[in-house]
């Protein structure tokens, strides 16, 4: 399979170049406690940095945003 050179115009990389922030993030351990997260960067880092035995998944939660007054 021949991959696409990055010098073509249908190469993809990213659609902006501003922060994501439509999601927060929970590492779910083999034990059941979990830690939040509220970016990406730092859950890959956790998760890579943690040994697999103690590693169940990852959760993915939407942000959640308020609609007007509370």
């Amino acid at each position: 399979m021949k991959l696409i050179d990055s010098t073509d115009k249908q190469y993809f990389t990213h659609t902006s170049n501003l922060p994501y922030d439509r999601h927060t993030y929970n590492i779910v351990f083999s034990n059941g406690q979990k830690e939040h997260y509220s970016s990406w960067q730092l859950v890959q880092s956790r998760w890579f940095e943690t040994p697999n035995q103690f590693l169940s998944h990852i959760e993915v939660l939407d942000l959640k945003k308020s609609k007007g007054f509370d």
